[in-house]
């Protein structure tokens, strides 16, 4: 085991870094991202800011990391079946998470933002699990047969902000909740829209 890997293990490390995180997080579900600051955190944690450095470069650093321990799992794929269905059930997995986890709501608002950490491997981390979050599932229904032959060419994420946008547009609004009539009219004119789309390019 090298020294690095050991320190990774280190059961004080490891405890310096749960309490570190466990602040953080208490802090950003009372107030939001800019609550989440080094000293903020090193005060409400009582971990010294020198233990704070040897985990988190700077605040940038902690916030993702904190962000990306509440993220929850992926949403998984539906099962085989019509592509209109298919869609319907991705979008109603995503209002539910959307609904049940404001945090995903401003964590896409500050990483839409920018960062001047913006390629730190802390924010290539966030980005990841974010992209196994939203994408993923999508790819796996929209890269079958079904769905080229139905939807033709088409931009992936083009298809997400069509799709997803319209749940956090709602969202972001304070407007109702969406419901699953919602999500599937969402569904049936984004589908319409490709038809004609297809229709045109043929002709």
């Amino acid at each position: 085991m090298s020294a690095l890997d050991a320190e990774e293990v280190d059961p004080r490390r490891v405890r310096s870094r749960a309490r570190l995180l466990d602040a953080a997080t208490a802090l950003l579900r009372d107030g939001g991202l800019e609550a989440v600051t080094i000293d903020g955190v090193t005060k409400l944690s009582g971990v010294a800011r020198t233990t704070l450095y040897r985990h988190f470069d700077n605040a940038i650093q902690l916030r993702a990391a904190t962000i990306e321990r509440l993220l929850p799992s992926a949403i998984p794929t539906p099962p085989d079946g019509p592509l209109r269905d298919r869609l319907v059930t991705l979008l109603e997995h995503q209002a539910d998470a959307i609904r049940e986890t404001p945090l995903q709501l401003s964590t896409l608002a500050w990483l839409a933002t920018g960062s001047d950490q913006a390629d730190s491997p802390a924010i290539t981390s966030l980005r990841g699990r974010l992209i196994d979050q939203y994408r993923a599932p999508f790819d796996q229904v929209l890269e079958t047969p079904e769905a080229r032959a139905q939807l033709g060419e088409f931009d992936t994420y083009f298809v997400l902000s069509q799709l997803i946008g319209p749940l956090v547009f709602a969202k972001l609004l304070g407007l109702r909740e969406s419901t699953p009539a919602d999500c599937a009219r969402i569904v049936d004119d984004f589908l319409a829209a490709r038809a004609i789309d297809t229709a045109d390019d043929s002709g």
